[in-house]
């Protein structure tokens, strides 16, 4: 009955402008964004594709966390099946316990927590561009809200594209379009993922031989005066005639990876400024596909009826 009385008080009108601003998000059928197969050499230039749009979804995790180590296998899925819409980052802390505590983590933890302070005090948490924390196993329902949320008021982004291509000792990354909207106070971020990275003998072990999606590598190039920030768990970090023209990283050999390309504020813009959220990201991933369920053909078909039968109650209620 509650929502019958709803539908009487002209909620089909808003809720047809919501999924009037939903099918008018960009979205490619079966989208998996920029990820290559193991078996593609990167001899040849390899591009990210010219992107902005990506959302960064960080998760507070740790490798002793029974929580954590079970939904990891979901979470490679649910990156899948969200295609380029987010790029999804995990964040192992430097806590003594963890068995990776990769230093580039935890400076991103430290970001997180100038924003956030209590973001690291339970895991799993995950934040979606740096908003409100959402904590446990049940939050990810929360976290599909922020995403469409913040989706829906993003206006305009940085548009980004970086290659990479193959080096002797493993890969080299190097920026190929930046055309950067106006934000005094912000950098360019690389981001390095570990996918499947394999568990120690000897560590607290409460899931899998593998973790997926750990940040290992940081590299950060502040705008204002083009000076490199941060260079850790890259082999080398390079801006030769400034941030957005020229920035390069370097990194060693390893299975599978993402680099993740970001523009967003500075700690210090975070600090004086309140601005938390990026200006734009995009992502190139060299993994196995996860089989994501085969729901994305029936998306424009099921918000097509609901529209529908919105419209069918506006024209019922005049």
């Amino acid at each position: 009955m509650a929502n019958r009385q709803g539908l009487g008080s002209g909620f089909p009108l808003r809720l047809f402008i919501l999924l009037f601003m939903l099918i008018s998000l960009p979205w490619t059928p079966n989208s998996q964004g920029r990820v290559v197969g193991l078996d593609t050499s990167f001899e040849e230039p390899v591009s990210s594709g010219l992107g902005g749009r990506t959302l960064l979804v960080e998760e507070v995790t740790a490798t002793w966390c029974p929580t954590c180590a079970s939904i990891d296998p979901e979470l490679f899925q649910v990156a899948d099946s969200h295609g380029s819409r987010i790029a999804l980052i995990a964040l192992h802390p430097s806590d003594g316990e963890d068995a990776f505590q990769p230093e580039a983590s935890q400076q991103r933890i430290e970001r997180l927590k100038t924003i956030q302070s209590d973001v690291a005090n339970s895991t799993p948490t995950f934040v979606v561009e740096a908003g409100t924390p959402r904590k446990g196993y049940d939050a990810w329902d929360e976290v599909q809200r922020d995403i469409l949320n913040t989706e829906l008021t993003r206006q305009s982004t940085s548009q980004l594209e970086f290659e990479v291509v193959k080096t002797e000792e493993g890969y080299r990354a190097s920026i190929t379009t930046a055309s950067l909207i106006e934000a005094e106070g912000s950098q360019l971020t690389f981001m390095l993922l570990e996918h499947e990275k394999q568990m120690p003998d000897g560590a607290i072990n409460p899931g899998g031989d593998s973790r997926d999606r750990v940040l290992v590598g940081l590299a950060e190039c502040n705008v204002d005066n083009n000076t490199i920030t941060s260079e850790i768990g890259f082999l080398g970090v390079e801006s030769t005639t400034g941030c957005a023209s020229s920035l390069t990283v370097e990194f060693a050999e390893m299975d599978s990876w993402s680099l993740i390309l970001i523009h967003e504020p500075s700690q210090q813009s975070i600090a004086e400024d309140g601005v938390t959220s990026t200006y734009g990201a995009v992502e190139l991933a060299r993994r196995p596909l996860a089989t994501p369920a085969d729901t994305s053909s029936a998306a424009p078909l099921i918000l097509g009826t609901c529209v529908a039968l919105s419209l069918v109650a506006i024209i019922r209620k005049k």
